[in-house]
């Protein structure tokens, strides 16, 4: 919802509960649905043969055709059987991936996944260095034009990388597969001090990026992954049309599949830009 339709809900819940709008109805919310008072923006990339996978998961997507067809019956039936990895295509980390003891994928509350989101845009700084991380300074700049972070809000880091989504080389930085890919790894992510910064003084629920790994591309550590998962903070991956976003008054609906005890899942997700 944009900050306007937020308050007026609240607004109108308050009244309704003092009595101060005793005869008035509860108020109508159907257009978010129906999308007659905005417009809802799909930030999932399909899944395929063309998905991209860490590159030392090189299994990939796996569609099996287990029926397609007219039937005995005279009606038409298809089914499929799928195989895939956690992570890979637009999919979720749950904190456990990273953070012992933290939660997993099937754990995460409802209100890390449906939220407010907030989009910080490095695009022109990571077109410039694919190896371009996050920076502290990039997020007190982003205050400063657009107000403090809010408590349990998405915050999305729009790098322009998802242009390249479909074109593996160009997305990873390497077309080589296996564990020689990784140390030649280029894309840009969340700069551990960033990471730090946020855990430290803000209370957002989760992170999402338009890159492969919230860690940027030549990390041996993972330190941000780390950093945010230890405190529970959820993580979105190969996410797309950030861009279709505003900085501020979105929202976001990320829904993984609920694997129990599971580190991560495909996800769909999509944005809410009110009218």
């Amino acid at each position: 919802m944009t900050r306007a339709t937020t308050a007026l809900a609240t607004l109108t819940g308050l009244l309704l509960a003092t009595g101060c709008l005793r005869d008035a109805p509860p108020p109508d919310h159907t257009a978010v649905f129906t999308g007659a008072s905005g417009e809802w923006i799909d930030l999932s990339h399909a899944f395929g043969p063309s998905t991209i996978y860490w590159p030392t998961d090189t299994a990939g997507f796996q569609l099996t055709e287990l029926a397609y067809g007219h039937t005995e019956g005279g009606f038409f039936y298809a089914s499929y059987a799928f195989a895939s990895a956690e992570h890979g295509g637009t999919h979720l980390d749950a904190p456990i991936h990273f953070a012992e003891g933290r939660m997993t994928a099937d754990e995460i509350p409802l209100s890390s996944l449906i939220t407010t989101a907030s989009v910080v845009d490095v695009s022109a700084a990571a077109d410039a260095d694919p190896d371009y991380q996050l920076t502290v300074e990039d997020l007190t700049a982003w205050e400063a034009e657009h107000g403090e972070l809010a408590d349990g809000t998405a915050l999305l880091v729009r790098t322009g990388w998802s242009a390249r989504w479909g074109d593996r080389a160009a997305y990873l930085g390497t077309d080589l597969t296996g564990p020689e890919a990784v140390p030649e790894l280029h894309f840009p992510g969340i700069g551990p001090e960033a990471a730090q910064w946020l855990v430290d003084n803000r209370g957002v629920a989760a992170v999402g990026l338009d890159t492969p790994s919230i860690d940027y591309g030549q990390s041996s550590d993972f330190r941000s992954h780390v950093i945010l998962y230890e405190h529970n903070i959820v993580g979105f991956e190969n996410l797309t049309n950030l861009d279709r976003l505003p900085a501020t008054g979105a929202g976001i609906v990320a829904l993984p599949m609920k694997i129990e005890g599971g580190s991560g899942g495909p996800l769909r997700v999509v944005g809410w830009v009110g009218g």
